[in-house]
């Protein structure tokens, strides 16, 4: 049977996207196509009184949408309903939608966009988390005895810890086309991750059955979280626009609307206070953390979550306390970001054992060597690790290939006389793959397999392609399960109407959560043929597809779904955020080595280590791109990424204004895998794709200081930072 798991196949849509032949949302149409535009508030926060339309505009051939013509209800769907898709009264952030146009003509629209008037009533604003005192949600873990630990410590550590925003920039803005009739019901088209997400959001705005709501993904230019809740909002302002005007609308936002008014990554504030024996050993932890929600829920309480849950860190401490905050202020919302909340509370307490490692007279590796997490071990929530864990030996791994120990001495010696000063830094992490406690349990995601009747094997799942390789990971896993060739394995368009609810493409979930339904339906289509006697227990891939036409002309269509079903080990209290909080973690150690110039205080990452155990790897290509496109963006957010906020709104949305790493600011990323297979996971898979977000940051801050001898504890780590800091 051939093995396809392990092996670096081809992409299922790369011939396509290579080609030209890949159709993303601004490639279609339909007769009578009108475009939209949303009004946006310009006020952080305000009464809207009134709305004027001036100028020479033939506003009768124009369809308009306000909250008065919402059909149902005027809430986005998400953890909590207490968005609005367009502003009724109170405006409370920048860039909130308050009505919609539609119009043939582009040109027309733009003037028309730039006619209308919004009389607003301005309103004291809150625009820093500091400053606010609205809690959007709260967590807190309690571990042992915290209070009783402060009197036995040989040594207690402070430290305070920051890191901005970030916008996302995937290479295609949000966009949708949609079509809608009282009679016939909405279908949209659409950029996404989270086909099912924007199905609920548009039930609920229209009123309609969920059969009358059919969303299809759109061939898809990146997301990394930011196409998970946006959708719902661009595809509802589309879908209201085709209701009322009756014709197919397409709104396709240009790059500055898209990075004025989507989720961004929440700014984050974290202290810390630490306590450790003689022998420098962890005795105490006591964390607070905060991130900035922006005006409205969204999914701040999944990143909270897990930004929660991760900041303790890979470290074995028997008392710990973490207080968690989301923080409501009249800046646009911010969302999931890959990692999201863990690559800011990771930054934090990797920061902060550097400082505990000083003030202890310990070189940063002795101090983590004395004090991670082994099997046995149980993490702050109290989830015992039952794999086989050495973080020590990653670490070891990491620092030989990137010649750790000879190189921090060397550059000691350099940087004496040198106005180009290098360090060496390093941080160790995890990350959770999947949802957090009880969300899989929650979601029942439900996958499937059919057969043709021309013998080949489509995979049946919500899950997006969306530049990650899902496609071609899926369809590795199902050809591995059904022991067939794998270019027999299509993959069906993530559609509403044609595939089960598998959850959404997000938390590092499709390989291990979604792959292993997709393994199990294979598993079960195969015994289906077993038991109808037309497929023996060895068999041949043309075995295989002529058993599957037999089958399909005897009993008609021959398909098999499975859903979640939690690993019997897996418990979960969501009261107390108790217990298992991910079926499994991956483990990293990343090494960063960096230049800074002393002239222009510019900090250039010239070489990067990263190895992980993330079980078995599925598509080695695949993950090795996963892992450099994560590095390279948790670069940009440690030395580049700016969001510069004026009066409540994005005063640099621009990409020449926004800076991102380029080819050449990309340093050779070495990959290296440590393969220990998960036994819940598709031949032993884990999650991987956000993983590579969480390390390089702090990796990255512990090698400037390392290289300056000053602190660095806040992102982004500007050239002006490093001025002010060095005087």
């Amino acid at each position: 049977m051939p093995c396809v798991v392990g092996r670096s196949v081809a992409r299922k849509e790369g011939r396509r996207k290579l080609s030209g032949q890949a159709r993303y949302v601004d490639d279609l149409s339909l007769p009578g196509l009108v475009h939209g535009v949303t009004i946006r508030s310009a006020v952080p926060r305000g009464r809207l009184r009134d709305i004027r339309f001036g100028g020479d505009i033939p506003w009768d051939e124009f369809t308009v949408v306000t909250a008065a013509d919402i059909p149902a209800e005027n809430s986005v769907a998400s953890i909590l309903a207490d968005q609005p898709f367009l502003v009724e009264s109170e405006i409370r952030h920048a860039e909130e939608p308050v009505l919609l146009l539609a119009h043939p003509d582009r040109d027309m629209l733009e003037k028309a966009r730039r006619a209308v008037e919004l009389d607003v009533e301005p309103l004291p604003a809150v625009l820093s988390m500091d400053a606010s005192g609205d809690v959007i949600q709260s967590y807190q873990i309690e571990k042992g005895d915290v209070d009783a630990a402060w009197e036995q410590a040989h040594l207690i550590v402070e430290g305070e810890y920051r890191t901005g925003a970030q916008e996302h920039l995937y290479i295609e803005p949000n966009g949708v086309l949609a079509v809608a009739a009282p009679q016939e019901g909405v279908t949209v088209w659409g950029s996404m991750q989270c086909p099912y997400y924007v199905h609920k959001a548009l039930v609920r705005l229209f009123g309609l059955p969920d059969d009358k709501v059919c969303v299809i993904q759109c061939e898809t230019g990146g997301g990394f979280g930011g196409k998970e809740d946006y959708p719902s909002i661009i595809a509802g302002h589309a879908a209201l626009l085709a209701w009322k005007s009756g014709r197919p609308v397409k709104m396709v936002y240009d790059r500055a609307e898209d990075m004025a008014a989507t989720t961004k990554r929440h700014p984050s504030r974290t202290r810390h206070r630490t306590a450790i024996t003689g022998d420098g050993k962890l005795l105490a932890m006591e964390i607070d953390f905060s991130i900035d929600g922006g005006a409205y829920a969204t999914l701040s309480p999944v990143v909270l979550s897990r930004g929660t849950i991760h900041a303790a860190g890979p470290y074995n401490c028997l008392n710990v306390r973490i207080r968690s905050r989301a923080m409501a202020t009249n800046t646009p919302p911010n969302g999931a970001f890959r990692g999201f909340g863990a690559p800011q509370s990771l930054f934090a307490i990797e920061r902060q054992m550097d400082r505990v490692a000083r003030a202890a007279g310990l070189s940063p590796e002795e101090f983590r060597r004395r004090n991670f997490l082994a099997e046995g071990d149980a993490t702050a929530t109290g989830q015992v690790i039952r794999e086989k864990l050495d973080l020590g030996g990653l670490m070891d791994r990491a620092f030989q290939l990137s010649d750790y120990h000879a190189r921090r001495e060397r550059f000691a010696r350099q940087n004496r006389e040198s106005s180009v000063k290098r360090g060496i830094g390093f941080a160790c992490f995890m990350h959770g793959a999947g949802f957090t406690g009880s969300g899989e349990r929650t979601l029942a995601s439900v996958a499937g397999v059919e057969a043709t009747s021309a013998g080949r094997v489509r995979v049946l799942a919500a899950s997006a392609e969306i530049g990650q390789g899902a496609n071609t990971v899926l369809a590795q896993i199902a050809a591995e399960a059904l022991g067939i060739d794998y270019d027999l394995v299509d993959v069906a368009p993530p559609d509403t109407a044609a595939v089960p609810n598998s959850g959404p493409t997000v938390a590092s979930r499709t390989t291990m959560v979604v792959g292993k339904l997709i393994e199990s339906a294979a598993i079960g289509l195969k015994k289906t043929l077993m038991a109808a006697g037309l497929l023996g227990e060895v068999y041949s891939t043309r075995q295989f597809r002529a058993a599957c036409r037999d089958y399909v002309a005897l009993y008609g269509p021959l398909r098999s779904f499975s859903q979640y079903q939690a690993p019997p080990d897996i418990r979960w209290d969501d009261e107390r955020f108790r217990g298992d909080a991910y079926g499994a973690f991956a483990w990293a150690v990343y090494v960063a080595q960096v230049a800074v110039d002393m002239v222009t205080y510019e900090t250039r990452v010239e070489d990067f280590v990263a190895v992980q155990e993330v079980g078995r790897v599925v598509n080695p290509v695949l993950a090795a791109g996963q892992i450099e496109g994560g590095v390279a963006q948790a670069i940009g957010w440690a030395l580049y990424e700016n969001v510069v906020w004026r009066d409540g709104r994005m005063a640099n949305a621009r990409m020449t204004d926004y800076l991102v790493p380029t080819a050449a600011d990309t340093p050779p990323i070495r990959v290296v895998f440590v393969e220990n297979g998960y036994p819940h996971g598709p031949s032993g898979a884990k999650g991987i794709g956000e993983l590579p977000m969480d390390g390089p940051a702090p990796a990255i801050a512990g090698a400037i200081e390392n290289a300056l001898g000053i602190a660095v504890d806040r992102l982004p780590i500007l050239p002006e930072t490093l001025e002010q800091a060095l005087g």
